[in-house]
Parts: structure tokens; sequence; C-alpha cells
């Protein structure tokens, strides 16, 4: 399969801890790929490495066949590489079509007026229905629910017509009627040709959704291939996992 998304020997060093070392990982066109390991296994950083959220002290990343020399979060969402958060960032002040809109990157004489666009609207509301909360949509963000501000934030990404999105824990501190609402929501949206690199601690969630797992353990990459074969790795039993 056609690579979507590479990093070529990223390094990330916090004084003279090293975040990530070395890291190379490749999520194919239309594939789930599930990045995993302990906490402080660098997971996290490698997300905000390759959506220029932190710049790595050295290595590369490609994307859609394309180098990405400084990668920056505006561009790459404009290419078509969209992430989530632990934590879901919304505008708890903004209603929840608002939060909808102010994704797509606008003109700047609209910053000024604060009425959504009747284009933005419909393409809002149409992700919404998807998502089962278009009751909510004048709603302001900050009374939802943490379940709920998580659907939004997912729901929020796809107004910019992503490629591949990456999740991250987007199952975390979640009720399971909500974790099988995000599963649906990958398959569905995968079924579509849409790629996913999701950081999940859940492995019923990662077993079930994702093919390839990628395992990392203090910065590096210590295995890589099919759910059961990790699974069964007894280099990540012994990382992560656990016999």
């Amino acid at each position: 399969m056609t690579a979507l998304l590479e990093s070529e020997s990223l390094t990330k060093r916090f004084g003279g801890i090293a975040a990530l070392d070395s890291c190379s990982i490749s999520v194919a066109e239309g594939n789930i790929t599930a990045l995993i390991g302990p906490n402080g296994s660098g997971k996290t950083t490698l997300f905000n490495l390759v959506t220029g959220y932190l710049p790595a002290d050295s290595g590369s990343i490609a994307f859609a066949g394309r180098s990405v020399r400084r990668p920056h979060p505006a561009s790459l969402y404009r290419m078509g590489l969209c992430r989530t958060f632990q934590q879901p960032r919304v505008f708890s002040n903004l209603t929840v079509i608002e939060n909808m809109a102010a994704a797509i990157l606008q003109p700047w004489g609209s910053l000024l007026r604060s009425r959504v666009r009747s284009s933005d609207r419909s393409r809002a509301l149409e992700v919404l229905d998807d998502f089962g909360l278009t009751r909510l949509a004048d709603a302001p963000a900050g009374t939802l629910s943490f379940g709920q501000r998580k659907l939004l934030e997912f729901a929020t990404v796809l107004m910019g017509r992503p490629r591949i999105i990456l999740l991250d824990e987007p199952t975390s501190g979640v009720n399971p009627v909500m974790i099988e609402i995000m599963e649906r929501h990958i398959r569905e949206l995968h079924q579509q040709g849409l790629a996913f690199l999701i950081v999940e601690h859940d492995m019923h969630v990662v077993m079930r959704l994702c093919d390839p797992v990628i395992v990392l353990d203090h910065g590096a990459k210590i295995a890589e291939g099919a759910p059961a074969a990790v699974q069964s790795d007894p280099t990540v039993l012994d990382a992560y996992l656990g016999a």
C-alpha cells in the first residue's frame, strides 16, 4: 500500500531525555494504524512532531509523497492531515455549530463577524447529523459532557475534509456507549477511504479496529505488525502488555 504519512529517524530531546529516539513509522493510505506503548513511550510527542506542534531535533516527515520541511498545523490541515487531543480542545463559549465553522480556515474579514456563513452551516449540520449532535448545534460547547466534547472535536476535524486523522486517546474517559459510537464512526469513515493513526490504551479497541499496530517504548519503535502478532510478541509483552 502507498504510504500517506511517514516519519524517518525522528528525534526529540527534552533536556537529557530522549522522548523520541530515531523513530520511523509509516501509515498507509486508507489504513487504521494503532500507535501503542507505555506512558512516556513517545506517542504524543510523535503526534506533536508530525502535526507541527513541536519541532523535531532531527529526522524528516513526509505526507502524501511530499517532504514536509517545516511542519505547521494550519498548512498540514490544508493538506488533509488533522488531529485530536487527549483532552478535547473546543471553544467553550462558542456554540457547537460555531466550533464547527471555526475549524474552516476563514478569510481575515470573517473573524470580525460572529455569524456562521450559510455554506459553513450546511456543511456543519451535515457532519453533526452523522454524529447525532444536531440537537445540540446551538448549545454552548461548554455545556456538553466530556464524551460529547470528544465527539465534537472529532466531528470538527472533518470540516476540513481530511485524508488522515490522528486520534489521541479517543476512548479515554468516556463510557462504553460512547466508545461504541467512536468505533462506529471510525469504521464508517475508514470505509469511505479515510486513514487513521490512533493512540489508544484500550487494547480491546485496538484489536477490534486497527491493523497494523506500531509499538513504541522509550521513544523507539520496538514492534510493528498485525494485532495478533504484536499481542504475542515477547518484546511487547515485556514492555507494555504484560505477560
